[in-house]
């Protein structure tokens, strides 16, 4: 089932078109990628989905609805949760606090209930298949995987249909991407759509469902992953025909 459909969208800020003509569907229990290289428009189509701008032109659906964002609390109340990759994650919390931060369980006279965050931080995160020992331990001691999994149990326990991940994986090594696309796997497993923004067609492919790639704006791909190999995904996001003009102008074969 098809959660949002973006239908010819364009974005343009003065005489810069960012977007230009933009088809997208994002499915239930489905990872959609969005690559691209810096400039490609990726963080501009982020930007609409989650309610901090909106486009210049197009049309955006929720649940087949014609909709409008005009503010982020929209996206959110449409289920649609945006991890950055500056996360909100405060380094000095524990891990079950920063879990609830904004939205912490209170019984009589606002006293936090302590002993229940811990054990549902700690059952989320177990049954999403992150082993942390010890969700009293300060958020600023996890590894850079561990924190992005955190930001997305958050989204994930508090009700998000859609989670847009912002290039979780760009700043983390090869165990702790594995942690990382795991986790977005096991999230698509129950059913929660998933857009994942990045430049690494590698990773990409090793979860994705649905490929788009942008390219100064415009969509250079969209293919269901029966349609393209790793290797087309790899050649398309490297720009593989400039490459080969480029080969045959500089007389390299």
């Amino acid at each position: 089932m098809a959660v949002i459909q973006l239908r010819d969208i364009t974005k343009s800020y003065g005489s810069f078109n960012a977007l230009r003509g933009v088809n997208l569907t994002v499915r239930e229990g489905e990872v959609t990628c969005v690559l691209g290289d810096n400039g490609a428009g990726k963080s501009t189509l982020i930007k609409i989905l989650a309610g901090l701008h909106q486009p210049t032109s197009g049309e955006l659906l929720i649940d087949d609805s014609p909709t409008t964002f005009t503010t982020p609390r929209d996206a959110i109340d449409a289920g649609i949760a945006t991890v950055h990759q500056t996360l909100a994650i405060v380094d000095e919390l524990s891990v079950w606090r920063n879990f609830f931060l904004g939205q912490e369980l209170t019984g009589r006279f606002g006293r936090l209930r302590e002993d229940e965050m811990k054990r549902i931080c700690a059952e989320q995160l177990r049954e999403m298949g992150i082993d942390i020992p010890d969700v009293d331990v300060d958020a600023g001691n996890l590894s850079g995987g561990q924190r992005q999994v955190v930001a997305i149990a958050r989204a994930v326990y508090f009700g998000a249909r859609v989670l847009i991940l912002d290039e979780p994986t760009a700043a983390l090594g090869v165990k702790q991407s594995g942690v990382v696309l795991r986790f977005v796997a096991a999230a698509r497993d129950r059913g929660i759509a998933v857009v994942l923004v990045t430049h690494n067609p590698h990773h990409a492919y090793l979860v994705g469902d649905h490929f788009t790639i942008l390219k100064l704006g415009r969509q250079e791909l969209d293919a269901p992953r029966a349609d393209v190999t790793l290797e087309e995904l790899t050649h398309q996001m490297a720009g593989g025909g400039e490459l080969e003009a480029l080969s045959h102008e500089l007389g390299r074969r």
